[in-house]
């Protein structure tokens, strides 16, 4: 598939020789740190060394203090607090981190997490009738309740009260809640508007710490936790999300909490931990708890401290995992044989699927998967209780929920944001909904909006590559959403040794450059059709990341592929 490269704009030359100046790098460095908004020497400080202190006053939030003084009401008149969160991986490490918490400092408190299957996501009708039957008068949601308007009245009408802790957009009327923590809010005056829901539950840490006297340091143990929820969660990694990564990363990797080391042991990682290791090693199996079986599972693992107890549900979430994959890749296979074998499907600007067998649990997974291949607004549905119900995905620019609504009397229920969204329809709408949601995308969808792009930060020379430059990038870590890795860019690139053919996949070879002496290992993985054009000794164009590879204990720089383009 043909991408784009769009670099990004260079920046003012005179700002840029500042920075360069004042923090001592090279014009490259200062470059790309201009380009993500750090243009003097404060804004580097706080960029390259990050503190706790940093961090913003918690009472900033909106309802902040309402939520503390039903807390501590609950705790004086000795009520039950039962903390909820959703099944994915900000939901479990939300609820661990706040249970775990309030239980160090009173007894009366359990947690619930509903399950995917029976009871959907969010606030469920059987969540809050559980909690009335256990005498539970006060529950706190986390990365959830901000739209469960009915089902926190029902909570109400049973003499339940409710402090929601969420990130999502809030709906025009909020719940009839005890306190609503979200700084999305448009009422809400706190600085930093993109926390995970883990991150919202901390702040609330944060502030039950300041109320009662308790030394803030207990919250740092936490951080670890908070650090899964925000890479797993893909939010920005920016402001108060990277000053806490950087601190939970150094947990995570010199001494993490028995749970998610066996987690980490049990993927077989030997190198540091990173937010893509998270979001591709670590999120993927506590995630599986959820996706296969319950995941009050990965809640269980994260909370123990019994080594035997660790290693068997640790055995198991990993089985799920391997059986995710499993499902993964076969409905995938599946997914792309129906297209396949349609013209119809083959030249739409959409997929829309659907199998009544399909695994409800992976089918956001493969409708990720299909957009990997095709590049378009993807819909992958299955049959659950009587109904067609699935995941949509998009491309990056398309409002996929837009294009759903404009569908909506076709569907039963439907909910999202931009990039993805859940609906439900009877079977019988299916290829009705089908092909509206092709007439809709084709209206308003462009040929540029369908053509993966790749961004450039700048383009180098290989000699320029150095191990003191590439020290400098590493402490941009840690990487992830609005400060993503760089990718560079070389021309006139050449195959000069050892082109090799990785598990008929994967290609690897030394590169250098015209007019240039520098040389370096590139890996590309998922490049073999280039393989035969790279042979034949073609100039090509090379787009790339620079990693530091570990092999046996000895370390080089490579050049990860990110895209070809052959001279003509």
């Amino acid at each position: 598939m043909d991408k784009k490269w769009v670099y990004k704009s260079v920046p003012d030359q005179e700002i840029v020789s500042a920075l360069s100046n004042s923090i001592n790098v090279n014009a490259v460095i200062a470059t790309i740190l201009v380009q993500r908004g750090i243009e003097n020497f404060e804004d580097a400080k706080s960029f390259f060394r990050p503190t706790i202190d940093s961090l913003h006053d918690p009472f900033l939030m909106k309802d902040m203090d309402k939520a503390v003084d039903r807390i501590n009401e609950a705790i004086f008149n000795e009520e039950k607090i039962l903390v909820y969160g959703d099944y994915d991986v900000d939901g479990t490490t939300s609820v661990t981190m706040f249970y775990h918490f309030l239980k160090t400092l009173y007894p009366e408190v359990g947690y619930y997490i509903p399950d995917r299957y029976k009871e959907g996501y969010g606030v469920s009708r059987q969540g809050v009738e559980w909690a009335e039957k256990n005498e539970y008068t006060l529950i706190v949601s986390l990365d959830c309740g901000v739209k469960a308007n009915k089902k926190i009245a029902l909570a109400k009408s049973k003499g339940i009260d409710f402090i929601v802790c969420d990130h999502h957009n809030t709906p025009a009327i909020l719940p009839d809640a005890i306190a609503v923590l979200d700084p999305k809010r448009p009422d809400c005056a706190y600085p930093f508007k993109e926390l995970s829901g883990c991150g919202v539950g901390f702040k609330l840490m944060q502030a039950i710490t300041h109320t009662n006297g308790i030394d803030e340091t207990i919250l740092y143990h936490y951080l670890d936790l908070l650090t899964i929820s925000i890479a797993s969660d893909i939010v920005p990694i920016v402001g108060e999300n990277r000053t806490l990564c950087h601190f939970g990363l150094k947990i995570l990797n010199e001494s993490p909490r028995l749970g998610i080391k066996t987690l980490i042991d049990l993927s077989g990682r030997k190198s540091e931990l990173t937010i893509s290791a998270i979001v591709f090693g670590v999120g993927p199996r506590i995630n599986a708890a959820g996706r296969i079986a319950h995941a009050t599972d990965a809640v269980k693992l994260l909370l123990t401290e019994n080594n035997e107890e660790a290693n068997h549900i640790g055995e198991a979430i990993n089985y799920r995992n391997t059986e995710r994959r499993a499902l993964d890749a076969s409905i995938t296979d599946e997914a792309i044989q129906m297209i396949e074998s349609s013209d119809d499907l083959i030249s739409a600007k959409t997929t829309v699927l659907y199998k009544e067998n399909w695994h409800k649990g992976v089918i956001g997974i493969v409708a990720s998967r299909c957009i990997e291949k095709y590049y378009r607004p993807t819909v992958i549905l299955t049959e659950s209780e009587g109904k067609a119900t699935g995941s949509a995905r998009s491309v990056h620019g398309f409002d996929i929920h837009e294009a759903i609504t404009a569908c909506s009397d076709l569907l039963d229920q439907f909910g999202g944001h931009m990039y993805a969204a859940g609906l439900s329809l009877a079977v019988e709408n299916v290829a009705a909904f089908q092909k509206r949601f092709e007439e809709v995308v084709n209206n308003t969808i462009t040929e540029e909006l369908l053509t993966p792009q790749i961004k450039i930060d700048l383009p180098i020379q290989l000699d320029q590559i150095t191990p003191s430059f590439v020290n400098v990038l590493k402490q941009m870590e840690p990487f992830g959403p609005q400060n993503m890795e760089p990718v560079f860019s070389i021309d006139e690139a050449f195959v000069k040794n050892r082109l090799t053919l990785l598990k008929e996949k994967h290609i690897k070879a030394i590169v250098s450059q015209k007019n240039n002496k520098a040389e370096f290992d590139i890996i590309g993985f998922n490049f073999a059709d280039q393989y035969a054009s790279l042979a034949q000794g073609k100039l090509f164009s090379l787009a790339f990341t620079i990693q530091e590879n570990d092999f046996r204990g000895k370390k080089t720089l490579q050049l990860n592929v990110k895209d070809i383009i052959f001279v003509k």
